[in-house]
């Protein structure tokens, strides 16, 4: 398993949208009208189909810098909206949708899709959950593993600062991010494994082929992993960011750490490693409390709120997004510790209006459209033209 030649630093941004109907606020099936109609004229390798048919997920092409990712983001949306808008589709996405039913969802027509369906069964049938994942160029294979098992040790706070799936259901389950929860109970996704060698993950990959657990690599769906045919590392861990300057931040975010790492690798510095029965919990206690969480720092089992975590990072890694480019982009984080990450402002728009889980999905309409997160305080949610639709979909 060859990890293929990559310029250093090189990002890419994949971000999953969901169509929702424009009078009830509910997911619409409708990923294959929209991909008929942007298809006329030939495949856009930027617009994909996802498993679900309520799912069109957009991509960047192979930049330099964060700013040309979201710049190629806004121009997919922009091919998307005329088509959408006479369909009375809104695009629109958060880490869940907080009340459509998972069993109302139907799965794109592909092999691939109906046989992971087939296998995991209940837990399959319940993937209505969307991400943003950001891949990011590593030069030299030897880098690739101990920068992964480095990021290991910040993964938790990237988690908590992008969790935006508090409702599924039309239920507040708890969790800042239960997209999480629910995305781990498929086989080999969730938590990465941590090797030492190239050698020790090929291994793992053809005993995972052999016994028939995977095809291939790109059934393991970790949350942090190597894509070793792009030459990058990729992180998708992030619950689906409301509007795209979060998910400029992420970006950032990611690019700038990796780059931290491989700055560390290049003078011959240990990397920092947890045990993975930190990583788990750091996971679960990310997942539950958010940016309340207090995570576990280092080997030694310290523990920090994530919000003193992030303001120690940041004067690190803001050097680092001057040379790289992205400062703007990771500066972007002072909006979401001022406003709240996703699911705080969901819950508060929630919480400020009678129709609940409805308030949310319009607030996560109008973020989608602002480009960036607003006060929930000063929302005024719509007032649904179907309401006796949505209530019986409830």
């Amino acid at each position: 398993m060859k990890f293929q030649k990559s310029e250093r630093g090189t990002i890419g941004v994949e971000w999953e949208l969901q169509m929702v109907d424009m009078d009830t606020g509910d997911l619409r099936q409708s990923a294959d009208a929209v991909m008929d109609i942007v298809e006329q004229n030939g495949k856009n390798p930027h617009i994909h189909r996802e498993m679900l048919l309520n799912t069109i997920e957009v991509t960047s092409k192979a930049r330099n810098t964060v700013t040309e990712c979201l710049d190629d983001l806004r121009e997919v949306v922009g091919m998307i909206r005329p088509v959408t808008d006479p369909m009375r589709i809104e695009l629109a996405t958060a880490g869940t949708h907080p009340f459509a039913m998972p069993a109302y969802q139907r799965v794109t027509d592909s092999e691939r899709y109906a046989e992971l369906v087939e296998r995991t069964q209940y837990w399959g049938r319940q993937m209505q959950i969307y991400g943003v994942h950001v891949h990011v160029g590593v030069e030299d294979p030897k880098k690739v593993l101990p920068i992964l098992n480095a990021l290991l040790t910040r993964f938790a706070q990237l988690q908590a600062i992008s969790s935006s799936s508090p409702y599924w259901a039309g239920e507040d389950t708890g969790y800042a991010s239960n997209r999480a929860m629910f995305f781990q109970q498929l086989p080999t996704a969730g938590i990465p494994r941590q090797f030492e060698r190239w050698g020790d993950l090929e291994r793992y990959v053809d005993d995972m082929a052999k016994t028939g657990v995977i095809e291939d690599f790109t059934e393991v769906r970790w949350d942090v992993r190597p894509s070793p045919a792009l030459g990058t590392i990729e992180v998708r861990v992030f619950d689906a960011a409301t509007n795209i300057m979060e998910v400029g931040v992420l970006a950032a975010l990611t690019a700038t750490l990796v780059e931290y790492f491989s700055r560390m690798y290049d003078r011959g510095e240990e990397l920092p490693r947890i045990p993975d029965w930190f990583v788990a919990e750091n996971k679960w206690r990310a997942s539950r409390y958010g940016m309340d969480a207090k995570l576990i720092v280092d080997d030694k089992g310290n523990q920090e709120d994530v919000l003193t975590t992030f303001r120690k990072m940041l004067p690190e890694l803001l050097p680092i997004a001057d040379d790289i480019g992205c400062r703007n982009q990771l500066e972007g984080i002072h909006d979401i510790l001022r406003n709240g990450a996703g699911y705080q402002r969901l819950q508060i728009a929630a919480a400020r209006h009678t129709m609940g889980p409805r308030a949310m999905v319009d607030f996560m309409i109008e973020e989608f459209k602002a480009d960036h997160p607003l006060d929930p305080l000063t929302f005024e949610a719509r007032k649904p033209n179907e309401l006796k639709k949505l209530l019986r979909r409830q």
